[in-house]
């Protein structure tokens, strides 16, 4: 049954509908992000959201609408999350998605009815700059972190990409919500489309621009880089057979002369110091392949107490001393926030029975030939502030070690392999994501693909030729500049608010009018 515009008026003034209408249009940028990655929907994704949301018949329902759109987008972007987490993932959206309510009561604010060219121009700047408070407030860890920034929709579009080397994944977000706030007005606002148009006009200029004259880095060598992805392993004694799987993978890469060899997350089940035989065992390898290799120890320490994620460097003759402890863990997956309250997610899902420890520091590595690599674990190459820290400390070749295998049939390996080209463009550094079963990926500099990507059904060993460079980029120079920039926005328009408040207050009342008086000195009344 085909619906008119007066029947979907009719069943937008229903709650229901309305609530159901705006949790839809929230999910639907999902499908900019791997494994769909249909990059050019990101550009026009949220406008059924932002029309929705002006058209919301009060500032209450405009910021009910902003809530109910963000648990749509945070149920989406985390929908692989479900079978682990189960009603926990709803509960979780649901108060995540409550950082979208300003957002959505400012896109009422300026754009409901038929705003001036004035509200157009100022929404092109406030809107994306929410946004941004919004993706910075919910990339704290503890959060969970910046999984599904909506600029890291654009990991494969080369121009982002130079962006992204510019101002990282903020100033991507902040462009793509200009350009869905100028597409919605341009559909729904006839009277306000010439600065909309400009504001579209002035994307494409700053595009251009930082193509441009942004600098590139300075490509001044290559070295070669084996991923050992073993696959799912799964039964009794995992971690022993998952062990010697790799080592029959690495084997497989003598003579091939690598200059590191990588495995990927929890790739050794067991304290190495607890192990010498294991440690012999990588040793004899490290020789066998002429190159050091970079496991990922997932095991109660020795030396302190706790259950660490530690990247471990072994060289021919051992563990080199090496080591890097994951320093920011993913909430109730490696452990539950404020467990004494929230425990009982451990009943319901697959939450951690216990915490695992954090690392206190990054650290760079010196491999081989004088390489240095800067490790990150899973999680943490969704944070561009690590991987920027890491190569403003010299590391010249950035490395996640990564494990998906509870999330093998769902979009979350590819989307996590897309992350480090992202790293890669924002900081200049070429980039590994090496996995125990897959998405394994490499990526240049520029964060172009390197080779092709070891998919989740493959059980292999995998060598790339890495392009080095070295200079800065702007982003790696000056960091998250997009979002001071937006806090500036926001703290004018919040002054400027106030101001506009204050002169109202002093103004006072309108005037008091006395009534018309007749001749007989009795007020003025029809019909009198």
């Amino acid at each position: 049954m085909k619906l008119s515009a007066a029947d979907w008026r009719r069943r937008l003034g229903s709650p229901w509908w309305r609530g159901a209408a705006a949790v839809l249009a929230g999910a639907l940028p999902m499908l900019s992000f791997p494994a769909p990655s249909l990059w050019w929907f990101a550009y026009v994704a949220l406008v059924p959201w932002i029309l929705l949301v002006r058209s919301a018949p009060t500032a209450r329902r405009a910021a009910y609408d902003g809530w109910l759109g963000g648990l749509g987008f945070m149920l989406a972007v985390h929908h692989w999350l479900l079978p682990s987490l189960h009603v926990f993932t709803v509960v979780i959206a649901a108060l995540l998605g409550a950082l979208w309510a300003p957002w959505g009561w400012l896109t009422r604010r300026f754009l409901a009815g038929v705003p001036s060219a004035g509200q157009v121009v100022a929404a092109l700047f406030v809107l994306p700059s929410a946004w941004l408070m919004v993706e910075l407030v919910r990339s704290w860890e503890g959060l969970g972190g910046p999984w599904g920034l909506l600029g890291s929709s654009q990991w494969d579009v080369e121009p982002a990409l130079r962006l992204a080397s510019v101002g990282g994944v903020w100033l991507l977000s902040f462009l793509l919500v200009a350009v869905n706030v100028a597409v919605a007005v341009l559909v729904a606002v006839r009277q306000s489309r010439v600065p909309a148009i400009a504001g579209l006009v002035a994307t494409a200029a700053a595009t251009s621009a930082a193509w441009a004259w942004s600098p590139r880095p300075d490509v001044d060598g290559r070295v070669r880089i084996a991923v050992v992805q073993p696959g799912v392993i799964d039964g009794v004694g995992g971690a022993e057979k998952r062990f010697a799987r790799e080592e029959t993978l690495t084997r497989q890469l003598a003579g091939q002369d690598v200059d590191l060899v990588v495995w990927g997350e929890s790739s050794v089940g067991f304290d190495l110091a607890d192990r010498p035989d294991l440690a012999d065992r990588l040793a004899a390898l490290s020789r066998q392949v002429d190159a050091d290799i970079l496991v990922n120890v997932d095991a109660r320490r020795s030396d302190r107490p706790g259950i660490y994620k530690s990247s471990v460097l072994v060289g021919p003759e051992g563990p080199t001393g090496d080591r890097y402890d994951k320093m920011r863990l993913v909430p109730f997956g490696e452990y539950v926030p404020a467990r004494s309250l929230l425990g009982w997610a451990t009943s319901v899902g697959k939450a951690a029975g216990e915490d695992r420890m954090r690392g206190t520091e990054q650290v760079v590595m010196n491999v081989g030939d004088g390489l240095r690599i800067g490790p990150m674990v899973c999680f943490e190459s969704a944070f561009p502030d690590m991987s920027r820290h890491l190569a403003r400390d010299g590391a010249e070749l950035l490395l996640a070690q990564s494990a998906t295998s509870s999330f093998q049939q769902s979009w979350a390996p590819e989307q996590h392999a897309s992350l480090a080209a992202l790293r890669a463009a924002e900081t200049g550094r070429p980039m590994v994501h090496a996995t125990l079963t897959g998405v394994s990926a490499v990526y240049g500099p520029n964060g172009e693909r390197v080779g092709s990507w070891l998919g989740t059904d493959a059980s292999a060993s995998a060598v790339y030729d890495v392009p080095l460079a070295h200079g800065v980029t702007p982003y790696a120079r000056f960091g998250e500049w997009p979002v001071y920039a937006a806090l500036l926005i926001l703290a004018v328009l919040g002054a400027t608010e106030g101001a506009r408040s204050l002169r109202v207050r002093r103004a006072g009342p309108s005037p008091h009018v006395p009534p018309a008086r007749t001749a007989h000195e009795s007020p003025a009344r029809p019909g009198r």
